[in-house]
């Protein structure tokens, strides 16, 4: 067989894959789909015979307006929502993804799809019509803020209570690793980390932190977070992990009781979301963003954000494997919250199962930060950051690029199958001044994780290169 018959060949078997990949995807999601559903009513009935309460969830919507004891209105609108607080300060306005109670099953969503191709040739005939905007209302956005008020805050039944996942702290701080000098001299210069999606500051303190320099461990102060709902930061169970509520508990926790005035963020992931955040807030105390694989997906004209880039970082496809747990997060509420149930609430089961097996010889700091969270933490942070942050990713990209004079330099591993490096290119092209730096045979873990050294090197250099 020549040359171009074994291109041919491999073209088919690729085709092959492709189609085989489409078909036990739909089959296997459909499954998921009633699955979901059922689970649904299970835990309604486990919630009230376990807490005498039933437990608010985002299978149903209401399309009514609705006004809450505490004052409170949620509307949703183009896709981004907002809770409104008319009588209190604590919440004020919030921003909530629509993926949160607007996820379609493969059956609705082909459907769909189809009636829009028909209403799409059928308009394109006739002549445009006005545009009208439409408000809705989840009521079960309404039942988690009616318990921010003397609402549920110890674990749930479903989450860990153990005090690793729940240290007696105070519930207004995040957990945060500190190094600096050990001489008791003040350090010149600050730096944040911030950690990715179900991780914690160990991600960070486990990887690079014993890979400095003596020089830089004299130089900088580090800090590294748990985020909320992650590792040993408080978990309240009535929280809506929103993009604010994460910010200002970083500025709570870090930039106030320190007294940070300017600082280096170096963010993996989600992180890198709530990075570009903290610049846009602070433009004068940003010394360098270092972003690594962050999840820009720039939405194309005419799509709703939100839920392009939910289709895009969950595509409800079994294969890679890393895509198939994306969309079982992602899109299953309650599938969700099983698995959180199985390995979370009995994380300490599966890291002594661990530890037998590889006779207690491999670290397990990642299998920590993926186990210290709650299913309501996670879920929420990721259709509250990942999904909701689509309407604003732009724009904060947009001041960095045109505001800010810090340096940028982005990160992403050439086999990452989660985020694809086209988000780091995409970033470049709205700042063309970011250097990005793909890692041959690096995915979204080893990206750090088995190169902390040559990264910790990076680093330093990226800091000394700073312009004061």
């Amino acid at each position: 067989m020549g040359r171009g018959g074994v291109e041919r060949a491999r073209s088919a078997l690729s085709m092959v894959g492709r189609l085989a990949n489409e078909v036990v995807s739909v089959l296997v999601f459909l499954l998921l789909d009633v699955l979901d559903v059922l689970l649904c009513f299970v835990y309604k009935l486990a919630d009230y015979a376990m807490e005498a309460e039933w437990k608010p969830c985002y299978c149903s919507s209401s399309a009514k307006e609705i006004v809450t004891n505490a004052g409170k209105i949620l509307v949703s609108e183009s896709g981004g929502s907002k809770v409104v607080s008319l009588s209190s300060t604590k919440l004020q306005l919030e921003d909530i993804s629509d993926t949160l109670y607007s996820r379609p099953s493969l059956v609705s969503e082909f459907s769909r799809s189809t009636i829009n191709e028909l209403r799409r040739v059928k308009i394109s005939r006739a002549s445009p019509a006005t545009t009208t905007t439409t408000y809705t209302i989840n009521s079960t956005i309404i039942q988690m803020l009616q318990g921010k008020i003397g609402g549920h805050k110890s674990p749930r039944w479903s989450d860990c209570d153990c005090t690793n996942c729940n240290p007696s702290t105070s519930q207004n701080t995040l957990f945060v690793r500190v190094e600096q000098p050990n001489d008791g001299e003040a350090a010149e210069e600050d730096v944040l980390f911030i950690h990715g999606f179900i991780s914690s500051s160990a991600f960070w303190t486990e990887t690079v932190f014993p890979n400095f320099s003596k020089s830089a461990k004299q130089k900088y102060r580090m800090f590294a977070v748990d985020l909320l709902g992650f590792g040993r930061s408080p978990k309240p169970a009535d929280s809506l992990y929103t993009l604010r509520e994460h910010v200002e508990m970083i500025e709570h926790s870090v930039l106030k009781p320190y007294k940070v005035r300017s600082l280096h963020i170096v963010a993996h992931s989600l992180g890198s979301v709530l990075a570009l955040a903290l610049a846009v807030k602070y433009p004068n105390a940003v010394k360098s963003l270092t972003l690594l694989a962050p999840p820009y997906f720039p939405v194309p004209k005419g799509e709703q954000g939100t839920q392009y880039v939910l289709r895009r970082v969950a595509p409800r496809r079994v294969w890679p494997m890393i895509a198939f747990g994306a969309s079982v997060g992602c899109w299953y509420e309650h599938i969700g919250r099983t698995v959180s149930l199985v390995l979370c609430k009995n994380h300490r089961l599966w890291e002594i199962t661990f530890k037998l097996i590889t006779f207690n010889r491999i670290r397990t700091y990642l299998m920590d930060g993926f186990f210290c969270h709650t299913h309501n933490a996670a879920w929420h942070t990721l259709h509250n950051i990942i999904c909701g942050s689509a309407g604003k990713i732009d724009c904060y990209l947009d001041v960095v690029r045109d505001q800010l004079r810090c340096e940028v330099t982005v990160y992403h591993g050439r086999n990452d199958e989660l985020l694809p490096i086209h988000c780091s290119y995409a970033l470049k092209s709205k700042i063309p001044r970011a250097k990005v730096k793909i890692i041959d045979h690096k995915d979204h873990i080893t990206i750090v994780v088995g190169r902390q050294k040559a990264f910790a090197r990076e680093l330093e250099e990226i800091w000394k290169s700073t312009k004061h």
